[in-house]
């Protein structure tokens, strides 16, 4: 599933948490004093070891950060380092504030990039070997790669906070995450019978299983993924068929296609035999923003609740 996994990286998956690191940031710029900076400072160098990389050492506290993935960006800004970052890449669109460019996190160029003067630079991936050519001009590349759980999720928080002088602050990030996720399934009553979904990513029916992180989150709910019985490669990201989808009859069609694809509850019930389907027929066609069933960032607390509004919304129609 190269192309759907390409695009969840660069598709760019928060409420009260939000407004919690919002706060959390301006205190921080606020109470930023030369002993901070200095106590910052002395945690370098470090060096980390992602998932699946080879270990990164980063010398000094990074002043100049170049991001080239929408979900790490996320990161970097809610864990307080978003004064440090320079440039993000041309899909890294949230907060608003980023310093977007025309940088491409899919095929890099190496000259672009070392305009920016940077002292670190965050990924998701290695293509065109980027790291490696970075390293010859003396630049880390630290690659906080796509996660594939929710573990991985939090992980990334505490990679990104190490690299970047934001250990404590991510770690509440992850800590906050956790709760919120959590104080959201808390609050949302169970239905009378487990409910059943299926998750779209594009209108060639690609979705999600219960191993991805977004299936995770889902799971989080006690629902039945339909997706799962066509995950035969273990990839977590399988095509179902019409016919499948049919016969699977879920009760909640989560849409993450309706910004790319123009998805919306009337599409779908106008495709071939889909009026049958309980979650046309009940109206629990539900459209997501893109970008927040994609990113494996802060915002997956909203995702969450969206989730939530409509599994309540179904179990109470059971």
């Amino acid at each position: 599933m190269p192309s759907i996994t390409r695009r969840l990286a660069a598709l760019t998956i928060a409420g009260a948490l939000l407004a919690a690191g919002c706060a959390t940031r301006e205190q921080a710029s606020s109470n930023q004093t030369p002993e901070t900076f200095e106590a910052d400072s002395q945690a370098f160098p470090v060096t980390l070891t992602p998932a699946g990389s080879e270990p990164v050492t980063i010398e000094r506290r990074p002043e100049r950060i170049i991001s080239l993935s929408a979900s790490n960006t996320e990161t970097l800004f809610a864990v307080g380092a978003g004064d440090q970052v320079v440039a993000v890449d041309q899909q890294s669109d949230y907060p608003a504030d980023a310093p977007k460019t025309d940088l491409s996190g899919l095929t890099p160029n190496v000259e672009a990039i070392s305009g920016y003067d940077p002292d670190l630079v965050v990924v998701s991936d290695n293509p065109d070997n980027l790291v490696e050519s970075m390293a010859a001009v003396h630049v880390p590349v630290l690659v906080v790669p796509a996660a594939a759980t929710l573990e991985d999720v939090y992980t990334g928080f505490e990679l990104i906070g190490k690299a970047t002088g934001h250990a404590d602050e991510a770690a509440d990030v992850a800590k906050r995450t956790r709760a919120g996720l959590d104080e959201i399934v808390a609050d949302t009553p169970k239905p009378a019978k487990p409910l059943s979904y299926y998750h779209e990513l594009d209108t060639t029916l690609y979705s999600v299983t219960s191993k991805t992180f977004i299936g995770q989150i889902y799971g989080l709910f006690g629902m039945t993924n339909v997706a799962d019985p066509a995950d035969v490669d273990a990839g977590g990201y399988p095509q179902l068929t019409n016919e499948a989808i049919l016969a699977a009859d879920p009760d909640l069609i989560f849409l993450a296609d309706v910004q790319c694809c123009g998805q919306t509850a009337d599409t779908v019930g106008s495709r071939p035999g889909w009026n049958t389907l309980k979650a046309v027929k009940n109206g629990n066609v539900v459209p997501l923003d893109d970008d927040l069933a994609s990113r494996w960032g802060p915002r997956i607390v909203e995702l969450a609740k969206s989730i939530a509004d409509a599994v309540t919304k179904a179990g109470e129609q059971n």
